[in-house]
């Protein structure tokens, strides 16, 4: 912008020339009139009435737009947008003006944005199956989608009713998963079984504490799953069974004819004892899974952690990363004991050198960590999102029970058995558990 029209330009040009015009005057008086002040008193007197015209001509749409841009800004806080100021004005307030309108068009864009944002937000929320209520800090319910108001009132409005009121028509399940105040699941009955998860947030909404509670009806994928697990159960013990039930049936075969004949061949021995040995098997396979089925509440109490880990060592080899630290872990210690033998056993079993099979105990936070690991070459990323699934193997005679049976027992122990794998090639099992000291 040039000078010629800047703000300071005009009022130094306003300036300039009345200084101009005073002094000439001034000095054109003088040689007239005597004494000198009186020829310098008049110009002046005619020059301040035209300096304040001056400035108040120049001034006053100034402090106009001024008064403008405040009145805008008062609608910007109201979250009023559509305020608009037209000027023509080619100096620094013009370019003011013209940055207030830019901005306010920005801000009625990103109020369309936003309400194009909420309204999908809105649209996909009410569409949803899962039951969506938001609750403030008096317990009223301030939102709520449809899948919400026909969980909890038959699809009638419930924005503004108290939430605790609406539970009480709700089965007592419902009552005790939100009272717990945690994630969660839980099961109802009425005419079949209902099981749902309940998650809760809390969250600053407007600077007040507000609730969101979400329920997702579970049913019909647990039964989905239950019905797939059942179906791999099936066949896993099918084909047990037929791998044990056919070399027996023929072996058995062939021993009757062997003694119809009357003969005493040296083979009736063998027919027998691999009988013997596909029954052991078979009996042995059934036993993993009743034991699977039949896995009892572990009974907490006070371990000698020391004389724990003596005794464990003792049965499968295994080298300390450190010293013992200072735990007061609760836990079932026949149950836990096989926890931990199953992993070292696996350990072993990787193909890891035996004194690169290491357990460490690390206390973090309220956990104790267990952390057995070996240099075995770790395991596939598809081998490592199945290892805890039960039934799940990739030895032969396996019967995919093993590390579902670990983590079975840490998770009643209120603790979390996870796999990684590690460099140097490895893997490493952590066995977290809750650490009665915190």
């Amino acid at each position: 912008m040039s000078v010629r029209f800047s703000l300071i330009g005009r009022i130094a040009a306003l300036l300039s020339l009345l200084l101009v015009v005073t002094v000439g005057a001034g000095a054109l008086l003088g040689r007239a009139l005597e004494p000198w002040w009186l020829a310098w008193s008049l110009p002046l007197l005619v020059t301040l009435p035209l300096l304040w015209f001056g400035l108040h001509r120049l001034l006053a749409p100034m402090v106009d737009t001024i008064h403008a841009l405040a009145d805008s800004a008062e609608s910007f806080k109201d979250k009023d947008f559509s305020v608009s100021i037209t000027s023509d004005r080619a100096d620094e307030l013009g370019a003011l003006v013209s940055a207030h309108n830019e901005l306010g068009d920005v801000f009625r864009q990103e109020r369309q944005t936003l309400f194009q944002r909420e309204l999908l937000l809105d649209t996909v929320i009410q569409t949803t199956d899962i039951s969506l209520v938001l609750t403030n800090s008096n317990g009223k319910i301030v939102y709520s989608n449809a899948a919400g108001r026909q969980l909890l009132n038959q699809g009638r409005p419930i924005n503004g009713l108290s939430f605790d009121e609406l539970l009480k028509s709700m089965p007592r399940a419902f009552v005790d998963a939100v009272a717990h105040d945690a994630d969660g699941l839980f099961t109802f009955d009425e005419d079949d079984p209902q099981t749902y998860h309940l998650s809760i947030n809390e969250f600053a909404l407007n600077a007040q504490p507000h609730k969101l509670f979400l329920f997702k009806q579970l049913t019909q994928e647990l039964g989905r799953q239950e019905v797939a697990t059942w179906k791999k159960v099936i066949r896993v013990i099918s084909h047990e069974l037929n791998n044990s039930l056919a070399p027996i049936s023929s072996l058995a075969h062939s021993g009757r004819m062997l003694q119809g004949n009357g003969n005493t061949d040296d083979r009736l021995d063998t027919i027998f004892a691999t009988i013997e040995d596909r029954s052991s098997h078979l009996k042995n396979f059934i036993e993993s899974y009743a034991k699977f089925a039949r896995l009892p509440t572990p009974q907490l109490a006070p371990v000698d952690w020391p004389s724990f880990l003596v005794r464990l060592q003792q049965t499968v080899p295994f080298t300390m990363a450190e010293e013992l630290p200072d735990i007061d872990c609760q836990a079932d210690a026949t149950q836990f004991e096989q926890v931990l033998i199953n992993l070292l056993k696996n350990a072993h079993e990787s193909g890891s050198d035996a004194d690169k099979i290491v357990l460490d105990v690390e206390v973090r936070g309220d956990r104790v960590l267990f952390t057995v690991s070996d240099a075995g070459g770790g395991l596939s990323d598809e081998v490592l999102q199945s290892a805890l699934l039960p039934f799940y193997s990739t030895k032969k005679t396996g019967t995919g029970l093993g590390l579902p049976l670990c983590r079975e027992i840490v998770e009643a122990h209120g603790g979390r058995l996870s796999l990684h794998n590690i460099e140097p090639p490895g893997l490493q099992v952590i066995v977290a558990m809750p650490n009665a000291k915190i």
